[in-house]
């Protein structure tokens, strides 16, 4: 994996295919090639380790063009990064294909296929659907009819994009648990793995739903679901900008990105997890091996980033029963810290340059940890080049300096790296999927949330003229509490600090006056009934409550108490996600009123590259 673009016309699709694949490099790649059907009839195909720049120098020294191609960006999990594990892979008969996931099966597949006679040129699970397709052709099948056999026969996640010499004028595509959308134009259609390669030759878009096959030609596209049956996929236009750098009709880079991160985190977890389970191998070759091996676990991070590694903390020891400490790691380097056998190390970072957390990773090859995890957001940065694994955020970019959807997508990594973990510390497959499917579901609970924005937008002129706020949460919501606090001192300049609830009656309640605003977040959850008790306290001593609450919490408005009901009821693992939305929209309105400069606040930068 990582992407996937294609196309069949009558012009050449080169250019095409390549700026597609520069349209995904945000979403992290080790190599990147392509295949396209050239003028005299065969498949020529040109792949290049690193940079879509490379494989353009070595497109330049080639005669290639071609109406129809596919194109790949790699991203390594089968064989290491190399041109031989690059994407198109081919069989005999002038087979290519492109495929995004992991195919679970693949060795028991690929050694069906050696014993037939099949020689490999790569170590990847691809070339086995490659293999795979052309033994079902040699059986009499057309090429549509061998993908549709081959799919049967696999295992895993995949999004397929097959071409072959001997049918010019046809794609077959085929989905399942890994997006794959067909661009339609003028006699001229298109292939990707995400919408945003296409945006400059299309808006109109078809989307394969699970299980679909299709047969995409120049005059049209056939389509036949998992059951076999014809199916008439809709065609639906994108209002997605072209320019991901642009804010559109936003007034701000925040809000936008605040209301993209339903499709960041979906983005995120695409690929990655299938029919109710996580694939472990997203998170690198060596991932396996490491998470077996795994007895604690170590975050570092910085900012909002550690917020992120504390919700995971929580996770993390109550789902998996491991031990798991989270350090700001412009702290971590001083504290000389004592490392358990084997200990695995997880740095979180947006911009994945990081001084600190940089810092504290090379400190860390020193220390004896078992092995080092990156969650980042920068697929060229130094965290994710210097780390052995990797589980790459696919927000884009964050244009805005307080981040948003780098955060909500480092919690969809970090729900995804514990199941990882329980898998091998004794979780039972009915507790996978359960989490898996509560993973799935976020995006649609945070697309549900942003429609408080309207209520929110008039609660923000209530905290235009105060000069401190405090704010609650309990459980893994007291880092989204401090989440919380963070953007509101960040954008509007105001004072805000965040406690557990229960910490209140050690301090904080003597900061409780008229003048103080208490935002709190009130999943109904185990620790609900502790949570009201703090917040009768906090009304004891004349203290506004501003509550975000679940519909089933009991929770009611009040002299003094500001209830703001959440759509609906959501798990303990997705709350920290869902309820730190509100909160983004909170201090965005607030800021706004304010008149600070929402998306380049003072003092401070988007990537903090010294210590």
């Amino acid at each position: 994996m990582c992407g996937i673009v294609g196309a069949i016309a009558n012009r050449n699709v080169l250019p095409v295919l390549i700026d597609g694949l520069e349209r995904l490099e945000y979403r992290g790649y080790d190599s990147a090639g392509v295949a396209v059907l050239n003028g005299d009839g065969h498949v020529h195909r040109v792949r290049a380790v690193g940079k879509v720049e490379r494989l353009k120098s070595a497109l330049a020294a080639e005669a290639l063009s071609g109406f129809l191609g596919i194109a790949h960006t790699r991203w390594a999990t089968h064989g290491e990064p190399s041109e031989r594990n690059a994407h198109p892979h081919v069989s005999h008969s002038g087979i290519a294909i492109v495929h995004n996931g992991i195919i679970e099966n693949h060795e028991e597949l690929r050694r069906d296929l050696s014993a037939r006679g099949y020689a490999f040129s790569s170590d990847t699970d691809t070339e086995v659907i490659a293999h795979r397709i052309h033994m079902h052709l040699a059986g009499g099948d057309d090429l549509f009819a061998a993908v549709r056999a081959t799919v049967a026969e696999l295992t895993g996640a995949y999004a397929l994009v097959v071409m072959s010499e001997k049918d010019p004028d046809l794609l077959v595509l085929a989905r399942a648990g890994c997006p794959v959308a067909i661009g339609i134009g003028v006699n001229e259609c298109f292939v990707a793995s995400d919408v945003s390669a296409l945006l400059p030759v299309t808006r109109d878009f078809i989307f394969l739903e699970e299980g679909d096959v299709a047969a995409v030609r120049r005059g049209g596209v056939t389509i036949i679901d998992a059951r076999g049956a014809a199916q008439n996929r809709p065609v639906r236009r994108s209002e997605l900008s072209a320019d991901a750098a642009d804010k559109g009709d936003y007034p701000h880079f925040m809000l936008k990105e605040i209301h993209e991160q339903a499709r960041a985190v979906a983005q995120t977890l695409e690929e990655r997890v299938a029919g109710g389970k996580l694939l472990e191998a997203a998170f690198g070759p060596a991932a396996i091996r490491v998470l077996a091996r795994t007895e604690a676990v170590q975050i570092v991070a910085c900012g909002t980033s550690w917020h992120a590694g504390l919700v995971a903390r929580y996770w993390i020891e109550q789902i998996c029963r491991l031990p798991c400490w989270v350090d700001i790691a412009s702290e971590f380097r001083y504290r000389k810290p004592v490392v358990p056998k084997n200990t695995l190390l997880v740095t979180i970072s947006q911009s994945g340059e990081t001084a600190d957390t940089l810092a504290a990773l090379r400190l860390a090859k020193e220390l004896g940890y078992l092995s080092s995890l990156a969650i980042c957001n920068a697929p060229e940065s130094s965290l994710v080049r210097e780390s052995e694994l990797t589980m790459l955020t696919r927000a884009g970019p964050e244009i805005g300096v307080a981040s948003t959807k780098a955060f909500t997508t480092q919690l969809a990594a970090l729900g995804m790296l514990c199941v990882a973990l329980g898998k091998h510390h004794g979780m039972a497959k009915e507790l996978e999927h359960r989490l898996v499917t509560r993973l799935i579901e976020t995006p649609r609970l945070i697309e549900q949330t942003l429609a408080l924005e309207p209520v929110i937008a008039t609660l923000a002129h209530e905290f235009v003229n105060k000069r401190h706020a405090l704010f609650l949460g309990r459980g893994a919501l007291s880092a989204i509490a401090m989440e919380g606090a963070l953007k509101l001192k960040e954008i509007s300049y105001i004072h805000a600090e965040a406690y557990a609830a229960g910490e209140l009656k050690h301090g904080p309640l003597a900061l409780v006056d008229a003048e103080m605003p208490v935002v709190t977040v009130a999943p109904n959850n185990e620790l609900l009934e502790k949570l009201k008790s703090n917040l009768q306290e906090v009304r004891a001593r004349g203290g506004e409550l501003y509550v975000f609450a679940d519909p089933e919490s009991g929770i009611v408005p009040s002299d003094g108490v500001n209830v703001i009901t959440m759509p609906r009821h959501v798990s303990s693992f997705q709350a920290p996600a869902v309820y730190t939305i509100p909160l983004q929209l909170l201090a965005y309105h607030v800021a706004v009123l304010r008149g600070t400069d929402v998306d380049k606040p003072r003092n401070l930068a988007k990537s903090v590259t010294v210590e």
